[in-house]
């Protein structure tokens, strides 16, 4: 082979094997993690009364909230989210939300939404 040339072997598993890295894993959990730990500080503490007085509701939301990377066969996937009930997050009585963009739904919406409020943060940052 002359000098200064080289022989060029494409790695066809390349991008599975970058897809499916302990490295990936981290650089997908990281923004998950924030995700989670803002939508956690934007959550409603519901301090109010209950249908039922022997039920107590401090905190449950907030505990709810989670992030995870799971793998796939294409590679790796993060998310944040809340498992908590729907009842559970409808109950927090905060009314819409005022922002600067228009929403496509209209009417009073019960929830208050600090999944995407944390998502759009992660968005602008």
């Amino acid at each position: 082979m002359p000098r200064g040339r080289f022989r060029f072997v494409p790695n066809d598993s390349m991008y599975r094997e970058l897809a499916r890295s302990p490295q990936m894993r981290d650089a997908l959990k990281d923004p998950a993690d924030r995700g989670a730990s803002t939508a956690r500080s934007l959550a409603p503490r519901y301090t109010g009364p209950t249908y039922n007085p022997m039920v107590q509701r401090h905190g449950e939301y907030a505990a709810s909230i989670y992030s995870a990377a799971t793998l796939q066969p294409n590679g790796w996937r993060a998310e944040f989210g809340a498992t908590a009930d729907w009842a559970l997050q409808v109950e927090f009585g905060t009314g819409r939300p005022s922002t600067s963009r228009d929403r496509p739904q209209s009417g009073w919406s019960p929830k208050a939404r600090p999944l995407g409020r944390a998502l759009d943060s992660l968005r602008s940052s």
